[in-house]
Protein backbone atom coordinates (compact mmCIF):
# COMPACT_ATOMS: atom_id res chain seq x y z
CA UNK A 1 0.00 0.00 0.00
CA UNK A 2 2.83 2.36 0.88
CA UNK A 3 4.59 1.43 -2.38
CA UNK A 4 1.53 2.38 -4.50
CA UNK A 5 1.22 5.72 -2.66
CA UNK A 6 4.91 6.48 -3.22
CA UNK A 7 4.61 5.68 -6.92
CA UNK A 8 1.57 7.96 -7.15
CA UNK A 9 3.48 10.82 -5.55
CA UNK A 10 6.39 10.32 -7.93
CA UNK A 11 4.07 10.31 -10.93
CA UNK A 12 2.33 13.50 -9.82
CA UNK A 13 5.67 15.25 -9.35
CA UNK A 14 6.83 14.26 -12.85
CA UNK A 15 3.55 15.49 -14.35
CA UNK A 16 3.80 18.83 -12.53
CA UNK A 17 7.38 19.27 -13.78
CA UNK A 18 6.38 18.24 -17.33
CA UNK A 19 9.22 15.70 -17.45
CA UNK A 20 7.51 13.53 -20.05
CA UNK A 21 10.57 11.48 -20.97
CA UNK A 22 11.27 10.53 -17.35
CA UNK A 23 7.57 9.83 -16.83
CA UNK A 24 7.46 7.46 -19.79
CA UNK A 25 10.58 5.66 -18.50
CA UNK A 26 9.09 5.24 -14.99
CA UNK A 27 5.78 3.99 -16.35
CA UNK A 28 7.48 1.47 -18.62
CA UNK A 29 8.76 -0.35 -15.52
CA UNK A 30 5.23 -1.21 -14.30
CA UNK A 31 2.82 -3.87 -15.57
CA UNK A 32 -0.63 -2.89 -16.88
CA UNK A 33 -2.60 -3.72 -13.66
CA UNK A 34 -0.31 -1.42 -11.63
CA UNK A 35 -0.71 1.34 -14.22
CA UNK A 36 -4.49 0.95 -13.99
CA UNK A 37 -4.26 1.38 -10.20
CA UNK A 38 -2.19 4.53 -10.69
CA UNK A 39 -4.71 5.90 -13.18
CA UNK A 40 -7.53 5.23 -10.72
CA UNK A 41 -5.79 7.15 -7.93
CA UNK A 42 -4.99 10.28 -9.98
CA UNK A 43 -7.13 13.35 -10.51
CA UNK A 44 -8.99 13.56 -13.81
CA UNK A 45 -6.61 16.01 -15.52
CA UNK A 46 -3.55 14.08 -14.33
CA UNK A 47 -5.13 10.81 -15.48
CA UNK A 48 -5.60 12.14 -19.01
CA UNK A 49 -2.01 13.46 -19.17
CA UNK A 50 -0.64 10.16 -17.89
CA UNK A 51 -2.67 8.23 -20.44
CA UNK A 52 -1.31 10.38 -23.28
CA UNK A 53 2.26 9.57 -22.25
CA UNK A 54 1.76 5.79 -22.33
CA UNK A 55 2.65 3.87 -25.49
CA UNK A 56 -0.47 2.87 -27.43
CA UNK A 57 -0.30 -0.86 -26.68
CA UNK A 58 0.40 -0.27 -22.97
CA UNK A 59 -2.38 2.33 -22.75
CA UNK A 60 -4.90 -0.09 -24.24
CA UNK A 61 -3.90 -2.87 -21.85
CA UNK A 62 -4.04 -0.59 -18.80
CA UNK A 63 -7.45 0.71 -19.96
CA UNK A 64 -8.85 -2.83 -19.94
CA UNK A 65 -8.10 -3.09 -16.18
CA UNK A 66 -9.99 0.09 -15.23
CA UNK A 67 -13.48 0.07 -13.71
CA UNK A 68 -16.51 0.94 -15.85
CA UNK A 69 -16.90 4.48 -14.47
CA UNK A 70 -13.19 5.21 -14.86
CA UNK A 71 -13.26 4.00 -18.47
CA UNK A 72 -16.24 6.23 -19.26
CA UNK A 73 -14.61 9.27 -17.64
CA UNK A 74 -11.33 8.72 -19.47
CA UNK A 75 -13.05 8.26 -22.86
CA UNK A 76 -14.82 11.59 -22.40
CA UNK A 77 -11.44 13.33 -21.96
CA UNK A 78 -9.97 11.90 -25.17
CA UNK A 79 -10.38 13.33 -28.65
CA UNK A 80 -12.20 11.34 -31.34
CA UNK A 81 -8.89 10.32 -32.89
CA UNK A 82 -7.41 9.25 -29.55
CA UNK A 83 -10.56 7.27 -28.75
CA UNK A 84 -10.47 5.61 -32.18
CA UNK A 85 -6.85 4.54 -31.66
CA UNK A 86 -7.60 3.27 -28.16
CA UNK A 87 -10.57 1.16 -29.31
CA UNK A 88 -8.51 -0.15 -32.19
CA UNK A 89 -5.70 -1.21 -29.85
CA UNK A 90 -8.01 -3.00 -27.40
CA UNK A 91 -8.28 -6.76 -27.83
CA UNK A 92 -11.69 -7.83 -29.27
CA UNK A 93 -12.86 -9.40 -26.00
CA UNK A 94 -11.86 -6.33 -23.92
CA UNK A 95 -13.52 -4.03 -26.48
CA UNK A 96 -16.72 -6.09 -26.38
CA UNK A 97 -16.77 -6.10 -22.57
CA UNK A 98 -16.38 -2.31 -22.55
CA UNK A 99 -19.17 -1.82 -25.10
CA UNK A 100 -21.49 -4.21 -23.22
CA UNK A 101 -21.49 -1.87 -20.18
CA UNK A 102 -22.44 1.22 -22.22
CA UNK A 103 -25.89 2.61 -23.04
CA UNK A 104 -27.04 2.15 -26.64
CA UNK A 105 -26.43 5.78 -27.65
CA UNK A 106 -22.83 5.68 -26.46
CA UNK A 107 -22.25 2.36 -28.26
CA UNK A 108 -23.47 3.84 -31.55
CA UNK A 109 -21.22 6.91 -31.15
CA UNK A 110 -18.13 4.81 -30.44
CA UNK A 111 -18.99 2.26 -33.15
CA UNK A 112 -18.66 5.06 -35.72
CA UNK A 113 -15.03 5.52 -34.66
CA UNK A 114 -14.09 1.91 -35.44
CA UNK A 115 -12.73 0.65 -38.71
CA UNK A 116 -15.18 -1.45 -40.79
CA UNK A 117 -13.37 -4.65 -39.79
CA UNK A 118 -13.33 -3.85 -36.05
CA UNK A 119 -16.97 -2.69 -36.20
CA UNK A 120 -18.08 -5.95 -37.83
CA UNK A 121 -16.07 -7.99 -35.31
CA UNK A 122 -17.48 -6.12 -32.30
CA UNK A 123 -21.08 -6.32 -33.54
CA UNK A 124 -20.64 -10.06 -34.07
CA UNK A 125 -19.36 -10.55 -30.51
CA UNK A 126 -22.13 -8.36 -29.07
CA UNK A 127 -24.70 -10.54 -30.84
CA UNK A 128 -24.15 -13.44 -28.42
CA UNK A 129 -26.11 -13.75 -25.13
CA UNK A 130 -24.70 -11.66 -22.29
CA UNK A 131 -23.32 -14.54 -20.20
CA UNK A 132 -22.24 -16.67 -23.17
CA UNK A 133 -18.80 -17.84 -24.24
CA UNK A 134 -19.30 -15.84 -27.45
CA UNK A 135 -19.04 -12.59 -25.48
CA UNK A 136 -15.82 -13.80 -23.88
CA UNK A 137 -13.96 -15.15 -26.93
CA UNK A 138 -11.38 -13.39 -29.04
CA UNK A 139 -10.87 -14.10 -32.76
CA UNK A 140 -7.13 -13.48 -32.41
CA UNK A 141 -5.58 -16.94 -32.80
CA UNK A 142 -3.28 -18.76 -35.22
CA UNK A 143 -4.71 -21.48 -37.47
CA UNK A 144 -2.93 -23.66 -40.06
CA UNK A 145 -4.07 -26.15 -42.72
CA UNK A 146 -3.44 -29.85 -42.31
CA UNK A 147 -1.77 -30.25 -45.73
CA UNK A 148 0.85 -27.58 -45.00
CA UNK A 149 4.41 -28.61 -44.29
CA UNK A 150 5.82 -27.90 -40.83
CA UNK A 151 8.07 -25.28 -42.43
CA UNK A 152 5.03 -23.52 -43.96
CA UNK A 153 3.18 -23.68 -40.66
CA UNK A 154 6.07 -22.19 -38.67
CA UNK A 155 6.48 -19.40 -41.21
CA UNK A 156 2.77 -18.62 -40.88
CA UNK A 157 3.05 -18.60 -37.07
CA UNK A 158 5.96 -16.13 -37.26
CA UNK A 159 3.91 -13.93 -39.57
CA UNK A 160 0.61 -13.97 -37.61
CA UNK A 161 1.72 -14.81 -34.07
CA UNK A 162 2.37 -11.24 -32.93
CA UNK A 163 -1.34 -10.40 -33.38
CA UNK A 164 -2.54 -13.55 -31.61
CA UNK A 165 -3.78 -13.80 -28.04
CA UNK A 166 -1.58 -16.87 -27.60
CA UNK A 167 0.69 -19.01 -29.79
CA UNK A 168 1.08 -21.83 -27.30
CA UNK A 169 -1.71 -23.69 -29.10
CA UNK A 170 -2.03 -23.81 -32.89
CA UNK A 171 -5.37 -24.76 -34.42
CA UNK A 172 -5.74 -26.92 -37.52
CA UNK A 173 -8.69 -26.14 -39.79
CA UNK A 174 -9.95 -27.34 -43.18
CA UNK A 175 -10.88 -25.14 -46.14
CA UNK A 176 -14.29 -24.44 -44.56
CA UNK A 177 -12.53 -23.35 -41.36
CA UNK A 178 -13.88 -26.37 -39.49
CA UNK A 179 -11.73 -27.18 -36.46
CA UNK A 180 -9.77 -30.43 -36.91
CA UNK A 181 -7.24 -30.34 -34.10
CA UNK A 182 -5.41 -28.24 -31.49
CA UNK A 183 -1.64 -28.76 -31.42
CA UNK A 184 0.96 -27.63 -28.89
CA UNK A 185 3.47 -25.29 -30.51
CA UNK A 186 6.20 -27.49 -29.09
CA UNK A 187 5.06 -30.37 -31.31
CA UNK A 188 5.43 -28.26 -34.45
CA UNK A 189 8.83 -26.89 -33.43
CA UNK A 190 10.22 -30.38 -32.76
CA UNK A 191 8.76 -31.97 -35.89
CA UNK A 192 10.92 -32.34 -39.06
CA UNK A 193 10.42 -29.36 -41.39
CA UNK A 194 9.53 -31.63 -44.31
CA UNK A 195 6.64 -33.36 -42.52
CA UNK A 196 3.08 -32.14 -42.97
CA UNK A 197 0.86 -30.87 -40.20
CA UNK A 198 -1.40 -33.91 -40.50
CA UNK A 199 1.54 -36.11 -39.46
CA UNK A 200 1.70 -34.48 -35.99
CA UNK A 201 -2.08 -34.36 -35.49
CA UNK A 202 -3.75 -36.70 -33.02
CA UNK A 203 -7.34 -35.54 -33.73
CA UNK A 204 -7.85 -34.97 -30.02
CA UNK A 205 -9.15 -31.60 -28.90
CA UNK A 206 -11.81 -29.96 -26.73
CA UNK A 207 -14.07 -27.28 -28.21
CA UNK A 208 -16.99 -25.35 -26.75
CA UNK A 209 -20.06 -23.76 -28.34
CA UNK A 210 -20.18 -19.96 -28.50
CA UNK A 211 -23.65 -20.11 -26.92
CA UNK A 212 -22.59 -22.06 -23.81
CA UNK A 213 -22.57 -20.28 -20.47
CA UNK A 214 -19.26 -18.74 -19.46
CA UNK A 215 -19.10 -20.94 -16.38
CA UNK A 216 -18.83 -23.96 -18.70
CA UNK A 217 -15.66 -22.48 -20.18
CA UNK A 218 -14.22 -22.06 -16.68
CA UNK A 219 -15.02 -25.68 -15.83
CA UNK A 220 -13.62 -27.08 -19.08
CA UNK A 221 -10.34 -25.17 -18.88
CA UNK A 222 -9.90 -26.34 -15.29
CA UNK A 223 -10.88 -29.94 -16.07
CA UNK A 224 -8.64 -30.34 -19.11
CA UNK A 225 -5.83 -28.05 -17.87
CA UNK A 226 -5.90 -25.85 -20.99
CA UNK A 227 -4.28 -22.51 -21.68
CA UNK A 228 -6.86 -21.75 -24.38
CA UNK A 229 -10.22 -23.23 -25.32
CA UNK A 230 -11.40 -23.12 -28.96
CA UNK A 231 -14.94 -21.78 -29.55
CA UNK A 232 -16.96 -23.30 -32.39
CA UNK A 233 -20.38 -22.86 -34.00
CA UNK A 234 -22.93 -25.72 -34.33
CA UNK A 235 -21.15 -26.95 -37.48
CA UNK A 236 -17.76 -27.11 -35.77
CA UNK A 237 -16.41 -23.98 -37.48
CA UNK A 238 -13.71 -22.25 -35.41
CA UNK A 239 -14.94 -18.81 -34.29
CA UNK A 240 -12.39 -17.82 -31.68
CA UNK A 241 -10.68 -18.85 -28.47
CA UNK A 242 -11.12 -18.26 -24.74
CA UNK A 243 -7.82 -17.94 -22.88
CA UNK A 244 -7.04 -18.84 -19.29
CA UNK A 245 -6.66 -15.18 -18.24
CA UNK A 246 -10.19 -14.44 -19.49
CA UNK A 247 -11.44 -17.47 -17.57
CA UNK A 248 -9.76 -16.30 -14.36
CA UNK A 249 -11.68 -13.01 -14.62
CA UNK A 250 -14.94 -14.92 -15.16
CA UNK A 251 -14.24 -17.30 -12.26
CA UNK A 252 -13.68 -14.32 -9.97
CA UNK A 253 -16.91 -12.64 -11.11
CA UNK A 254 -18.94 -15.85 -10.78
CA UNK A 255 -17.51 -16.52 -7.30
CA UNK A 256 -18.40 -12.96 -6.29
CA UNK A 257 -21.95 -13.44 -7.60
CA UNK A 258 -22.29 -16.66 -5.61
CA UNK A 259 -21.09 -14.92 -2.45
CA UNK A 260 -23.70 -12.23 -3.02
CA UNK A 261 -26.51 -14.70 -3.65
CA UNK A 262 -25.65 -16.95 -0.73
CA UNK A 263 -26.04 -13.94 1.58
CA UNK A 264 -29.38 -12.98 -0.05
CA UNK A 265 -28.01 -10.08 -2.12
CA UNK A 266 -28.83 -9.71 -5.81
CA UNK A 267 -25.46 -9.67 -7.66
CA UNK A 268 -24.02 -6.20 -8.19
CA UNK A 269 -23.49 -5.09 -11.80
CA UNK A 270 -20.47 -2.96 -10.89
CA UNK A 271 -17.90 -3.40 -8.13
CA UNK A 272 -18.89 -2.45 -4.57
CA UNK A 273 -16.75 0.71 -4.64
CA UNK A 274 -18.47 1.86 -7.87
CA UNK A 275 -22.02 1.08 -6.70
CA UNK A 276 -24.24 3.92 -5.55
CA UNK A 277 -26.20 3.93 -2.29
CA UNK A 278 -29.44 3.48 -4.25
CA UNK A 279 -28.00 0.50 -6.16
CA UNK A 280 -26.83 -1.19 -2.95
CA UNK A 281 -30.26 -0.58 -1.41
CA UNK A 282 -32.12 -2.11 -4.38
CA UNK A 283 -29.87 -5.17 -4.45
CA UNK A 284 -30.48 -5.94 -0.77
CA UNK A 285 -34.00 -4.83 0.09
CA UNK A 286 -35.89 -7.40 -2.00
CA UNK A 287 -34.70 -10.49 -0.17
CA UNK A 288 -34.93 -8.79 3.22
CA UNK A 289 -38.62 -8.03 2.65
CA UNK A 290 -39.25 -11.61 1.47
CA UNK A 291 -37.51 -12.96 4.56
CA UNK A 292 -39.76 -10.84 6.77
CA UNK A 293 -42.75 -12.63 5.25
CA UNK A 294 -41.08 -16.03 5.69
CA UNK A 295 -40.35 -15.16 9.31
CA UNK A 296 -44.09 -14.88 9.90
CA UNK A 297 -43.99 -18.68 9.93
CA UNK A 298 -41.89 -18.58 13.10
CA UNK A 299 -44.19 -16.04 14.70
CA UNK A 300 -47.17 -18.22 13.83
CA UNK A 301 -45.60 -21.28 15.46
CA UNK A 302 -44.89 -19.37 18.69
CA UNK A 303 -48.45 -18.03 18.73
CA UNK A 304 -49.84 -21.56 18.24
CA UNK A 305 -47.92 -22.86 21.27
CA UNK A 306 -48.43 -19.80 23.45
CA UNK A 307 -50.15 -21.86 26.16
CA UNK A 308 -47.26 -24.36 26.37
CA UNK A 309 -44.75 -21.51 26.55
CA UNK A 310 -46.76 -19.81 29.31
CA UNK A 311 -46.93 -23.05 31.31
CA UNK A 312 -43.24 -23.88 30.97
CA UNK A 313 -41.58 -20.48 30.86
CA UNK A 314 -38.11 -22.08 30.98
CA UNK A 315 -38.66 -23.16 27.35
CA UNK A 316 -38.23 -19.53 26.24
CA UNK A 317 -34.61 -19.55 27.40
CA UNK A 318 -33.65 -22.22 24.82
CA UNK A 319 -35.42 -20.77 21.75
CA UNK A 320 -32.46 -18.64 20.53
CA UNK A 321 -30.04 -21.51 21.25
CA UNK A 322 -32.03 -24.10 19.28
CA UNK A 323 -33.05 -22.08 16.23
CA UNK A 324 -29.58 -20.48 16.03
CA UNK A 325 -27.94 -23.91 16.05
CA UNK A 326 -30.33 -25.14 13.36
CA UNK A 327 -29.69 -22.10 11.16
CA UNK A 328 -25.93 -22.47 11.52
CA UNK A 329 -25.99 -26.17 10.64
CA UNK A 330 -28.23 -25.57 7.63
CA UNK A 331 -26.05 -22.71 6.38
CA UNK A 332 -22.91 -24.84 6.66
CA UNK A 333 -24.55 -27.66 4.70
CA UNK A 334 -25.91 -25.32 2.00
CA UNK A 335 -22.56 -23.58 1.58
CA UNK A 336 -20.71 -26.88 1.12
CA UNK A 337 -23.25 -28.26 -1.38
CA UNK A 338 -23.59 -25.02 -3.38
CA UNK A 339 -19.83 -24.78 -3.77
CA UNK A 340 -19.51 -28.47 -4.67
CA UNK A 341 -22.17 -28.07 -7.39
CA UNK A 342 -20.53 -24.87 -8.69
CA UNK A 343 -17.11 -26.54 -9.04
CA UNK A 344 -18.52 -29.71 -10.59
CA UNK A 345 -17.43 -31.79 -7.60
CA UNK A 346 -21.03 -32.97 -7.15
CA UNK A 347 -23.55 -33.76 -9.91
CA UNK A 348 -27.34 -33.58 -9.75
CA UNK A 349 -27.57 -37.35 -10.17
CA UNK A 350 -25.62 -37.85 -6.93
CA UNK A 351 -28.25 -36.22 -4.71
CA UNK A 352 -29.33 -39.50 -3.04
CA UNK A 353 -25.77 -40.40 -2.02
CA UNK A 354 -25.16 -36.88 -0.68
CA UNK A 355 -28.50 -36.95 1.15
CA UNK A 356 -27.58 -40.23 2.86
CA UNK A 357 -24.19 -38.88 3.88
CA UNK A 358 -25.71 -35.70 5.33
CA UNK A 359 -28.20 -37.74 7.39
CA UNK A 360 -25.20 -39.34 9.12
CA UNK A 361 -23.42 -36.00 9.48
CA UNK A 362 -26.61 -34.36 10.80
CA UNK A 363 -27.13 -37.08 13.41
CA UNK A 364 -23.52 -36.80 14.60
CA UNK A 365 -23.68 -33.02 14.80
CA UNK A 366 -27.12 -33.07 16.40
CA UNK A 367 -26.06 -35.70 18.95
CA UNK A 368 -22.99 -33.73 19.98
CA UNK A 369 -24.85 -30.43 20.22
CA UNK A 370 -27.85 -32.18 21.83
CA UNK A 371 -25.74 -33.49 24.69
CA UNK A 372 -24.41 -30.00 25.37
CA UNK A 373 -27.88 -28.46 25.14
CA UNK A 374 -29.45 -31.24 27.21
CA UNK A 375 -26.98 -30.69 30.06
CA UNK A 376 -27.73 -26.98 29.98
CA UNK A 377 -31.46 -27.76 30.01
CA UNK A 378 -30.97 -30.07 32.99
CA UNK A 379 -29.34 -27.30 35.03
CA UNK A 380 -31.70 -24.54 33.91
CA UNK A 381 -35.05 -26.33 33.94
CA UNK A 382 -34.67 -29.80 35.38
CA UNK A 383 -34.78 -33.30 33.95
CA UNK A 384 -37.88 -32.83 31.76
CA UNK A 385 -36.59 -29.66 30.09
CA UNK A 386 -33.21 -31.36 29.58
CA UNK A 387 -34.85 -34.23 27.70
CA UNK A 388 -36.85 -31.83 25.52
CA UNK A 389 -33.78 -29.76 24.63
CA UNK A 390 -31.71 -32.89 23.93
CA UNK A 391 -34.23 -34.40 21.52
CA UNK A 392 -35.13 -31.04 19.98
CA UNK A 393 -31.49 -30.18 19.27
CA UNK A 394 -30.85 -33.53 17.56
CA UNK A 395 -34.00 -33.21 15.44
CA UNK A 396 -33.55 -29.53 14.55
CA UNK A 397 -29.91 -29.87 13.51
CA UNK A 398 -30.72 -32.97 11.42
CA UNK A 399 -33.67 -31.32 9.66
CA UNK A 400 -31.78 -28.03 9.05
CA UNK A 401 -28.82 -29.97 7.69
CA UNK A 402 -31.12 -31.77 5.24
CA UNK A 403 -32.74 -28.46 4.26
CA UNK A 404 -29.31 -27.09 3.40
CA UNK A 405 -28.46 -30.22 1.42
CA UNK A 406 -31.65 -30.66 -0.59
CA UNK A 407 -32.53 -27.07 -1.49
CA UNK A 408 -29.47 -26.48 -3.76
CA UNK A 409 -30.22 -29.76 -5.57
CA UNK A 410 -33.88 -28.79 -6.06
CA UNK A 411 -32.90 -25.37 -7.43
CA UNK A 412 -30.40 -26.98 -9.81
CA UNK A 413 -33.06 -29.47 -10.93
CA UNK A 414 -35.33 -26.58 -11.95
CA UNK A 415 -32.43 -24.82 -13.71
CA UNK A 416 -32.07 -22.12 -11.06
CA UNK A 417 -28.80 -20.98 -9.52
CA UNK A 418 -28.22 -23.14 -6.40
CA UNK A 419 -26.58 -20.13 -4.75
CA UNK A 420 -30.11 -18.75 -4.29
CA UNK A 421 -30.24 -21.20 -1.36
CA UNK A 422 -28.86 -18.33 0.68
CA UNK A 423 -27.79 -18.41 4.30
CA UNK A 424 -30.64 -16.12 5.45
CA UNK A 425 -33.21 -18.20 3.55
CA UNK A 426 -31.93 -21.50 4.98
CA UNK A 427 -31.73 -19.98 8.47
CA UNK A 428 -35.28 -18.61 8.23
CA UNK A 429 -36.72 -21.94 7.06
CA UNK A 430 -34.77 -23.73 9.79
CA UNK A 431 -36.17 -21.28 12.37
CA UNK A 432 -39.77 -22.09 11.48
CA UNK A 433 -39.20 -25.83 11.34
CA UNK A 434 -37.09 -25.73 14.51
CA UNK A 435 -39.77 -23.97 16.55
CA UNK A 436 -42.39 -26.42 15.32
CA UNK A 437 -40.20 -29.38 16.34
CA UNK A 438 -39.28 -27.84 19.68
CA UNK A 439 -42.81 -27.02 20.83
CA UNK A 440 -44.24 -30.27 19.46
CA UNK A 441 -41.74 -32.26 21.50
CA UNK A 442 -42.27 -30.03 24.54
CA UNK A 443 -46.03 -30.42 24.41
CA UNK A 444 -45.83 -34.19 24.01
CA UNK A 445 -43.06 -34.86 26.56
CA UNK A 446 -43.94 -32.31 29.22
CA UNK A 447 -47.66 -32.93 28.86
CA UNK A 448 -47.12 -36.68 29.27
CA UNK A 449 -44.93 -36.22 32.34
CA UNK A 450 -47.41 -34.10 34.28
Amino acid sequence: MAETSLQGSEIKELIEQRRWGDLRMVLSQHPAPDLADLLSNLEMNERALLFHVLPREVAAEAFSYLGTKEKDALIRDLTHEETRRLLEDLSPDDRTEFFADLPGQAIQRLMNLLSPGDRKETLQLLGYPEESVGRLMTPDYVAVKKHWTIEQALEHIRDKGSDSETVNIIYVVDDSWKLLDAIDLRKLILAPLGHTVVQVMDDSFVGISAYEDREEAVEWIQRYDLVALPVVDPDGVLLGIVTVDDVMDVAQKEATEDFHKITAISPLKASYSESSVWSLYRKRVGWLVILILVNLLSSGVIAAYEETLATYIALAFFIPLLIGSGGNAGTQSATLVVRAIATGDVKLSQWARIFGREISVGLLLGGTMGLAGGLLGLFRGGYQIGVVVLLAMISIVLVANLFGTLLPFLLTRFRLDPAVASSPLIATLADGAGLLIYFSLATKILGGMR
